[in-house]
């Protein structure tokens, strides 16, 4: 299908796309576009106006920071799986990542542009809000840090105000964690996906599939605080969670899919 109409503008800088969004509350980001671009063509997404920061270079980094990683927002997927320090500092990340969509989408999207689009069957939603990572974004009153477990708001709604853009995302070094998912074919979305993550002595886990947004297992977390084993922890993975029902899986198939996993995850973390 072809998109309905809309202006382009390139931007320069962070300040300029931060000035060209504020020009129309219809204005929309324009990263990697792996998410953006089918959506506009099946006119699902109608901006007046689309602000490309593809060319940010700036916002392409993966720097260390004492017990954190700093991520620039634009960092490709494929740089993020190559890059040496979190393959020795946070391996859940990379590992993750080399699972999502094939090596054409992973050289195109990025690991901002995935989280913005805050996709309920996200495998980097379900990893950032394990790690517990902190989001940064800049806006036209500045800049502030929003944790991963507060950005997702809704499916595929986010904490950004309408002016806002995701420059950076921080997680913590993590020396154990473990990503599983189970999905109908190799480039497809998560049927459910699971995160699991040692950050600081105490075991995280993130879903993928089991809500409106990515979530946090917080009646396994509960459990394995207890003493409880991984096995028993495991069963209680679907508790306060709301599985969708659609072509992929019926919902009770996927609080199914999330106890076998998070066994798996933990007796592998």
């Amino acid at each position: 299908m072809i998109p309905a109409a809309f202006s382009y503008e390139r931007a320069g800088s962070v300040e300029e796309a931060i000035e060209l969004l504020s020009r129309d509350e219809d204005a929309k980001l324009l990263a990697g576009g792996q998410s953006l671009i089918p959506t506009l063509k099946l006119r699902i997404a109608r901006p007046g106006v689309l602000v490309d920061i593809g060319g940010l270079d700036d916002l392409r980094y993966v720097r260390e920071d004492g017990d954190w990683i700093a991520i620039g927002a634009l960092t490709r997927h494929a740089a993020i799986v190559r890059d040496a320090v979190l393959e020795r500092r946070c391996a859940l990340l990379t590992h993750a990542t080399e699972l999502v969509g094939d090596p054409q989408i992973r050289h195109r999207g990025t690991f901002g542009g995935s989280l913005a689009h805050a996709d309920p069957a996200s495998d980097l939603g379900a990893v950032a809000v394990a790690l517990d990572a902190q989001l940064v974004a800049r806006g036209p009153n500045g800049e502030r840090t929003i944790p991963a477990t507060e950005f997702f708001t809704g499916p595929f709604t986010n904490a950004l105000a309408a002016h806002e853009l995701l420059t950076e995302i921080r997680v913590p070094a993590v020396e154990r964690g473990v990503y599983l998912k189970y999905q109908r074919s190799a480039r497809d979305w998560a049927t459910v996906g699971v995160a699991v993550a040692d950050v600081g002595g105490r075991v995280h886990v993130g879903l993928a599939s089991m809500g409106g947004t990515p979530l946090r297992a917080a009646a396994v977390e509960e459990a394995l605080a207890g003493g409880a084993s991984a096995a028993d922890a495991a069963e209680r993975a679907a508790e306060g969670t709301e599985p969708p029902a659609d072509i992929s899986a019926s919902s009770d198939y996927r609080a199914h899919l999330a106890r076998v996993l998070v066994r798996r995850a933990l007796e592998q973390l």
